[in-house]
């Protein structure tokens, strides 16, 4: 046996592994793994036995359903210089916007009558709305669709709001790590920014009870195979419900703007690493996928993704939410096209799902939880 085989088998046992076998696994994505579908074949490679078996695992715990969130972008004011970010607050080009309440509450009623039954409201970090105000907002969403889970991605905040906003009746938190390594980390943001302070966030969240999200882009500036190893194994030791990752796209008025994008096929391997390691785990197929791919999302949901997050933010804001450029804002990525990405989604085999799509904890797949 060779060690590509003994690795993925390992991996495909236990579902984690050591950080530098992480890093072999990775780098022999295009090897032969050793397992073969026919005898009469060569052995698959590495790449296919996982994206094979995380499909499998989806599978047998989703079945072929497909949740949906509708995002509503309410702000792109940021106080935030992140350097990859195209609405940070060094962005002097953005066309910055923001939503009332009531605004947000008209995206909800459309998105409501759409069949989306989980909210997601994603901004920069921006003063101009207070803890109590986000509370109010939250409280009015949860008070008129309550049927309806309320996510949050607006950022850092400290323990006493995260807590105002869960006794608001916010569900669920979303606050990608961005990488689990200080150097790396340093290399990303600006010197006031802390990943010691994110990480403390996250587990706030987790320990208020939120259905808590972290995750990282693939290929940003700086980043090595070991950052992504030490990414999976921070992920394995926080044990997020929810996971997102997406490849890095530049944005033309940011200091990477000349950096390369990452790779859409590294991106997808991920996905399918992820969800053997996580198989309960609410797992998107990201917007900057299908940015970078015009089959991004289906290729991530055949990869084990089993969430994909439309736009339901109002159509003249949409392309001021500028993270990165070329994002895509219209068509099927636009909430009311839900039909569009029902049937694409099941021209492979699956079916969005009106749901609020929770994450369920199964006893059966809980070891990598105690790492």
């Amino acid at each position: 046996m060779t060690d590509t085989a003994y690795i993925v088998g390992q991996f495909l046992e236990k579902r984690i592994l050591s950080k530098n076998d992480f890093i072999s696994l990775i780098n022999s994505r295009d090897m032969p793994s050793g397992e073969k579908t026919d005898p009469a074949e060569n052995a698959a490679t590495v790449r296919s036995v996982l994206k094979s078996h995380a499909a499998e695992v989806s599978r047998s715990i989703f079945g072929n359903k497909i949740y949906t969130r509708g995002i509503i972008e309410f702000t792109n004011y940021c106080r935030n210089n992140c350097f990859y970010c195209g609405i940070r607050a060094g962005n002097t080009d953005a066309d910055r916007y923001r939503l009332s309440q009531d605004e947000i509450l008209a995206c909800c009623e459309k998105g409501y009558s759409l069949g989306f039954r989980t909210f997601v409201l994603q901004g920069g970090e921006d003063p101009f709305y207070t803890d109590r105000m986000i509370a109010d907002i939250v409280r009015s969403i949860k008070t008129s669709f309550t049927d309806c889970a309320v996510t949050l991605s607006i950022g850092e905040k400290e323990y006493d709001t995260y807590r105002m906003w869960r006794e608001a009746g916010a569900d669920r938190y979303l606050l990608r790590h961005e990488t689990a390594d200080e150097n790396h980390y340093r290399k990303l943001h600006p010197e006031y920014m802390s990943l010691e302070h994110r990480k403390q966030c996250l587990q706030n969240l987790k320990s208020l009870g939120y259905q808590t999200g972290a995750g990282f882009m693939v290929g940003t500036p700086f980043q090595t195979t070991e950052n992504i190893a030490d990414d999976l194994l921070y992920l394995a030791a926080l044990g997020p419900q929810m996971i997102g990752i997406g490849p890095f796209i530049h944005h033309s008025r940011t200091p990477f703007a000349n950096e390369k994008d990452g790779s859409v096929e590294l991106t997808l391997f991920l996905l399918s690493v992820l969800r053997i390691m996580f198989p309960e785990v609410l797992l998107p197929a990201t917007t900057a996928l299908g940015t970078l791919s015009p089959d991004g999302r289906e290729q991530g949901v055949l990869c084990g993704a089993n969430v994909i997050m439309p736009n339901l933010s109002p159509l003249e804001d949409r392309k001021k939410y500028m993270l990165y450029n070329n994002k895509i804002c219209t068509g099927e990525e636009a909430a009311e096209c839900r039909s569009c990405l029902q049937r694409r989604m099941q021209s492979i085999g699956y079916t969005l799902t009106v749901s609020r799509g929770d994450f369920c904890k199964s006893t059966v797949h809980s070891p990598v939880s105690q790492i």
